[in-house]
């Protein structure tokens, strides 16, 4: 065989290696099946942002992506009425009008039977008076939230622990949009498990001061809100992994906008956060384009 095609063939394995190191995992023999809601939304990027994640989810080869979309805002929301039972995982990019009484019965009885949910960004706005959804998001923010909602939670760096704040004082609120280092809070639950202990994240909105029931919440990673960006001087929780009933929950702050979501650190925790939240583990290999402290990354 000449030089040449071994050159080339050579060449060809090592590509083959790197795709398959960027999306390895245990592929189930039958796929997780994954419904993303969306239809109302304060962020002009939901339509393009659920296309984004669902195809994110599917290129890992773990899960088939539904997406229901509701009613628009103001409109008749008593048709709404998808069956969660047929999934595995609930992802939520909503943040609008009340469901019908039903549609929340449904979707609490899927989550205490042991299904996983997904909140990302504004969905963590909706629903401030439906008890069990806050229970299951941990810490949510605007729509009339205060203190009556439920403690801020943020990381002491003097105490070096987490506190939950009852001071009086608005739930939910964001400086000028930035890149920010992602802080690693948990480096052995799964979702977390070979990230590096920092990363530097795009362009996008840092909540802050959000508040809420916070129970049964393990902040994942953290990041600080810069004053002189308007934040609030704290480390806000920005990855959170929580249990409701026998469900699982992951719950990321970021993702903004298209610029935000197209982050390789966004991307893969959305990735790895949806197979914890279906199987209670990650078999997902971390890819070698993952941001680090000084050097982030996106598509």
């Amino acid at each position: 065989m000449g030089r040449f095609k071994i050159t080339l063939i050579v060449l060809f394995l090592s590509v083959i290696g790197t795709i398959n190191h960027s999306f390895s995992a245990t592929i189930p023999k039958k796929p997780y099946k994954v419904l993303i809601v969306d239809g109302q939304n304060n962020h002009r990027n939901m339509a393009e942002g659920t296309q984004m994640m669902k195809g994110y989810l599917e290129e890992t080869g773990l899960f088939t992506v539904d997406v229901t979309t509701t009613p628009k805002k103001g409109e008749n929301m008593s048709s709404f009425q998808p069956d969660f039972s047929k999934y595995d995982v609930v992802l939520s990019n909503f943040n609008g009008d009340s469901w019908p009484d039903k549609t929340n019965e449904a979707f609490e009885k899927f989550v205490k039977n042991g299904g996983g949910v997904v909140v990302v960004h504004a969905a963590d706005n909706a629903f401030p008076n439906w008890v069990a959804y806050n229970k299951m998001i941990g810490i949510g923010g605007w729509e009339g939230r205060n203190e009556k909602s439920g403690p801020y939670l943020y990381y002491d760096d003097q105490k070096k622990e987490f506190v939950k704040d009852t001071r009086p004082g608005v739930g939910g609120s964001h400086g000028h949009q930035h890149e920010f280092i992602v802080k690693t809070r948990n480096k052995n639950h799964p979702i977390m498990k070979g990230l590096p202990i920092e990363w530097l994240h795009q362009k996008d909105e840092l909540y802050d001061r959000l508040r809420g029931p916070a129970e049964n919440v393990d902040v994942l990673a953290t990041a600080y809100s810069p004053v002189e960006q308007n934040g609030s001087g704290r480390n806000e929780p920005i990855l959170m992994a929580l249990t409701y009933g026998k469900g699982r929950i992951f719950h990321t702050t970021l993702g903004h906008e298209t610029y935000s979501q197209k982050c390789i650190g966004f991307i893969t925790t959305l990735q790895r956060g949806a197979e914890w939240v279906a199987t209670g583990k990650v078999t997902q290999a971390v890819p070698r384009n993952f941001p680090t402290a000084t050097q982030g990354t996106s598509r």
